[in-house]
């Protein structure tokens, strides 16, 4: 079930009443007359059903209230209460199954920010996976990919091409390339660095890497890999299973290629650096042509569903 919290004019209040009366799904109806001030108005709160979450939303937000009031959306991890189960059962399909795009694009609109923290994140799994690639350390690979934070601007750049909006498809683009190149430069100078130390050497780079040496050698499974794993982070994230996106991170190279890139250019091994680079750009683009389908598919069923269905209370 999702909690909504929303701030209403007063003169508005009966037809939002109404919208969400006649909605299948929702409980627990409460107004509160006169009870926000800024801005003023009325508020409403109620619960709803996951599956019908989301054209309850788009009926508020039409109705001008994302403007002149304020929707606030809240999951609820545990909910006692006979009519909110009647409520699930009422409603079509399954919560599993639904898609909050408002959540998504506000969720992706937040991951795919150039941030300083974002970059710090990228560098840090990007030296830790240079360390992994020198020491031919899976441990330390694995370790790199589910730290990396990359998949967010990915989905990103998969929700605006569904929904449209260019300004995000930019913010994300922006993020993964200029995230990227500053997390490579900053491995290479830490490549360098480490070499002073006589931590790493080309040697060790150029010598037998049974465990990583797939990093600089991509071939078709690399696509394949990204794809099945921009389908399962895609439907993690529109299914609120978060969970399964520590499993995405883990199943792609593209932080460890990334580090290997600039392990590579470091100490002038032009050949892994182009390969490297070749299986960054292979998994960035199944990521991206798998989680596009993804949300395209899903928003063409939940689309034909809602038509089909229209559900409402009489």
């Amino acid at each position: 079930m999702l909690h909504l919290r929303v701030i209403v004019p007063a003169d508005r209040t009966d037809d939002v009443v109404r919208l969400v009366e006649g909605t299948v799904g929702c409980a627990h109806l409460a107004v509160l007359p006169g009870a926000a001030r800024s801005p003023a108005g009325d508020v409403v709160m109620f619960d709803v059903a996951r599956e019908a979450g989301d054209g309850l939303i788009a009926e508020l937000r039409a109705r001008g209230l994302g403007e002149d009031g304020a929707i606030a959306v809240e999951n609820v991890d545990l909910l006692l209460s006979k009519r909110a189960d009647e409520a699930e059962r009422e409603t079509p399909g399954e919560a599993a199954d639904a898609v909050l795009w408002e959540h998504l694009a506000e969720a992706t609109h937040e991951e795919s920010t150039l941030s300083v923290t974002y970059i710090a994140f990228l560098a840090l799994a990007t030296m830790i996976a240079a360390c992994g690639v020198v020491l031919d350390n899976a441990i330390l690979i694995v370790g790199a990919m589910a730290v990396g934070p990359e998949f967010g601007p990915l989905a990103g750049v998969c929700t605006a091409l569904v929904q449209r909006t260019p300004r995000l498809a930019w913010r994300s683009m922006a993020a993964l390339f200029v995230g990227f190149a500053a997390a490579m430069v900053i491995t290479v100078l830490f490549t360098l660095l480490m070499d002073a130390a006589g931590l790493f050497s080309a040697e060790r780079l150029g010598g037998e890497r049974p465990n990583t040496g797939f990093i600089y050698a991509p071939d078709r499974f690399s696509f394949v890999v990204a794809v099945l794993a921009g389908v399962a982070g895609t439907l993690s994230l529109t299914s609120a299973k978060s969970g399964a996106l520590v499993g995405v991170a883990i199943s792609v190279t593209t932080v460890p290629a990334a580090a290997n890139a600039a392990v590579a250019l470091a100490y002038g091994e032009f050949g892994q650096t182009r390969g490297s680079t070749e299986q960054l750009l292979l998994n960035l683009l199944g990521i991206v042509v798998a989680g596009t389908l993804t949300l395209f598919v899903q928003k063409t069923l939940w689309a034909r569903r809602r038509r089909a269905a229209r559900p409402s209370r009489p």
